[in-house]
């Protein structure tokens, strides 16, 4: 058989079933408890405590299954026709038709109609409808408490307990159940969402590694000519300022030949990368290490946490926290500086960017994470930042939360790791 799935629709309502059988057991034994000792009608307490005992251990056994195997409708199906069995046979020793008692059959139609599919509804309420027409045949007479009056007066109460009772577990057990399911909606909304950042995620990644790939032929030969280039000069003799500009031109193309290789590795290794265990310190200092000098970004980190063991991706981890604050650089203005707050918490760890820039306007921080939605002019950046971010972060079970003012927009990094001291036990 298959292994249960808590999330699915079925299991769910197994599981709120089980749960509402042992309420039944509980209000059963206080009922017969109540109307034997405290309105002292002499009940036939033998078959009435063994009809209880037998409902308890059947839902043990149900309980059981439900851990083991994937629950099945045929299995509600089965546990709510025994109820109604049950119930019938409660209410032959207490008067049949005649007991106020006698509607809670319309819990488990209720319930049915609910989680079971229509033909099993339809033949549980046949069940229902049969046991009920039995009881009007064959059923044992509750004694006469006295007085038609009374006999009444008691029955007219008791109705109204029984509605009371009804009511009260159809409800309860509607509205979890749909509180379950809609949890479940919830989750699963948010799976497709991850699961269509991952799909754009690694059409990224192709396409960086086959731009990479395309781009290495023109930057090569870029980079023989430059260096043909400085030769020349040098042997023309060419003023020392021309020298540094070829100097500095072939800088740039080596550089923008590093850029892409990391590029074409990367997007290898990115989506499918491990956890290693490594000072925190270390991993923040990687993912500042190649942005720009121009605007500081000063740290606000525990020793202690700076020191500790973190497991994370670590290029995952770079590339999110690196992502996050070259936006914070860019916004900020000339001769400001970024703000990075590092804590460690129980089971978490929190990186805060804060810059002090004009802010986002509500209209735009509504987009920011979209792929290819940028504010920068031509040339500055593709709109991809946030979203990488975001989406690494996701994938590792963080969140990434943005917020802004006209003092400077604040971006909050949720990770779910564990520091231990290097001398500890990494978790």
């Amino acid at each position: 058989m298959v292994r249960p799935d808590p999330s699915h629709p079925d299991q769910i309502n197994y599981g709120w079933l089980i749960r509402l059988r042992w309420s039944m057991v509980v209000g059963q034994l206080a009922t017969i408890v109540g109307v034997r000792f405290l309105l002292g009608l002499p009940l036939p307490l033998s078959p009435l405590l063994a009809i209880v005992a037998i409902e308890a251990v059947s839902n043990v056994g149900a309980a059981m299954l439900g851990r083991r195997w994937a629950a099945r409708q045929a299995w509600m199906a089965a546990a709510m026709a025994f109820d109604v069995l049950m119930c019938t046979g409660l209410l032959f020793f207490t008067g049949g038709p005649s007991n106020p008692f006698s509607f809670l059959y319309l819990v488990q139609i209720a319930l049915a109609a609910t989680t079971l599919r229509g033909l099993w509804t339809w033949s549980l309420t046949g069940l229902a409808l049969g046991c009920s027409a039995v009881l009007f045949r064959w059923h044992r007479p509750l004694p006469a408490p006295g007085s038609h009056e009374l006999y009444m007066d008691l029955h007219l109460r008791g109705m109204w307990v029984a509605f009371g009772v009804a009511a009260s577990f159809i409800v309860y057990f509607l509205l979890r159940v749909r509180r379950a399911l809609g949890l479940r909606d919830a989750e699963l909304a948010a799976s497709r969402r991850l699961a269509a950042r991952q799909e754009r995620l690694a059409s990224l990644a192709t396409l960086a590694a086959g731009a990479a790939h395309e781009l290495s032929t023109p930057l090569g030969t870029i980079a023989v000519v430059m260096t043909e280039l400085q030769r020349r000069a040098a042997a023309l003799g060419a003023d020392a300022e021309a020298m540094e500009d070829l100097r500095l031109v072939r800088e740039q193309v080596d550089r923008c030949r590093s850029i892409l290789e990391r590029m074409s590795t990367d997007a290898g290794e990115m989506v499918g990368e491990g956890l290693v265990a490594a000072p925190l310190g270390t991993l923040i200092a990687g993912a500042l290490a190649d942005l720009s000098p121009a605007v500081p970004v000063r740290q606000d980190i525990a020793a202690g946490d700076a020191a500790g063991l973190v497991r994370v991706p670590p290029r995952a981890f770079a590339q999110a926290l690196r992502g996050i604050l070259k936006n914070a650089q860019e916004a900020s203005p000339p001769g400001g500086a970024v703000a990075l707050s590092v804590r460690v918490g129980a089971g978490s760890l929190s990186l805060e960017v804060r810059d002090h820039g004009p802010g986002i306007p509500s209209a735009i921080l509504e987009r920011i994470g979209e792929p290819f939605f940028t504010t920068k002019s031509p040339g500055k950046g593709m709109g991809l930042g946030v979203f990488l971010t975001r989406t690494t972060v996701e994938r590792l079970g963080g969140n990434v939360r943005i917020t802004s003012s006209p003092a400077g927009t604040t971006a909050v990094i949720v990770l779910p790791a564990v520091v231990r001291e290097r001398a500890g036990v990494v978790s």
